[in-house]
């Protein structure tokens, strides 16, 4: 899984987050490769991944933001079970744990904010999940600081608009840009 997901962001490093069904409908009709979910409910989850999968693109679900998922691991086991998804994003170690556990690719979601959290992005290298996505993506700086400190594979998000800011964070160390804008998208 690893590798196609890898693979996939090297044909296009950007990575559209969406956040509605409308957004859904949008990003299948782009070139990027890889579809971040930020939206859904137990109930619509499948629905939205397979439309995903039926257009050939991968699906990582934003576990922690799918209404009536509890915190818990057993949250993973539901959407590898019920769903094609992926891979999942998490700011949960644990979730990130047992996603590694059943073959998901996995992305920690870290919102660098202070010193703490930087700390926090820095002791995923423990957890070894597959890349960890930094928030917000205008901080190259701190791109490159975790992804040499870390050994990780890097991306980053979050008020990214412009062309050049897509190519600061890449010369930075970042694998790939994901943007719920989708402008950006068909950039």
């Amino acid at each position: 899984m690893q590798q196609r997901f890898f693979d996939a962001l090297q044909e296009n490093p950007i990575v559209a987050a969406i956040r509605s069904d409308a957004d859904l409908s949008d990003c299948l009709l782009t070139d990027v490769r890889v579809v971040f979910v930020l939206y859904g409910d137990v109930c619509s989850i499948c629905g939205i991944v397979e439309h995903i999968k039926a257009a050939g693109k991968l699906a990582v679900v934003h576990i922690d933001l799918i209404t009536g998922l509890a915190a818990k691991e057993i949250a993973v086991d539901f959407l590898s079970r019920n769903t094609r998804a992926d891979g999942v994003i998490s700011t949960r170690p644990a979730l990130i744990q047992r996603a590694k556990e059943l073959g998901l690719f996995t992305l920690l979601r870290v919102f660098v904010i202070d010193s703490s959290a930087l700390s926090s992005a820095l002791n995923a290298k423990q957890l070894r999940p597959d890349a960890v996505d930094i928030l917000p993506g205008l901080m190259p700086g701190i791109v490159r600081t975790v992804r040499e400190k870390t050994g990780l594979c890097v991306l980053t998000g979050g008020l990214i608009t412009q062309k050049h800011e897509i190519l600061q964070a890449l010369d930075a160390g970042a694998l790939a840009i994901s943007t719920t804008n989708p402008a950006v998208w068909r950039m």
